[in-house]
């Protein structure tokens, strides 16, 4: 699994601007090291203030919401119905 967020272990930082169209270069170094390629379909997800990018494959987001907690006093059908809302 390729999980690309800021850690406390970053051996260096490259910065990268949003562009118009909301685009992002990510850096050539860092798709060689994790294996990305043209045309690949990354996962985005917003957690804590910090927008973390998965490389879609399968099974590569398993655990990514583990720090969320539910509202157990809701039913599935509330919790889908609140999401819509």
């Amino acid at each position: 699994m390729h999980i690309f967020t800021m850690s406390e272990n970053v051996k260096g930082v490259k910065v990268s601007k949003v562009s118009s169209k909301r685009q992002i270069t990510i850096p050539a170094e860092y798709c060689a090291e994790l294996g990305i390629e043209p045309g690949d379909e990354l996962e985005f997800y917003v957690a804590s203030g910090k927008l973390t990018a998965i490389k879609k494959s399968p099974m590569a987001a398993k655990g990514i919401l583990r720090d969320l907690e539910g509202d157990k006093s809701m039913t599935d059908e509330q919790s889908r119905q609140s999401a819509l809302r």
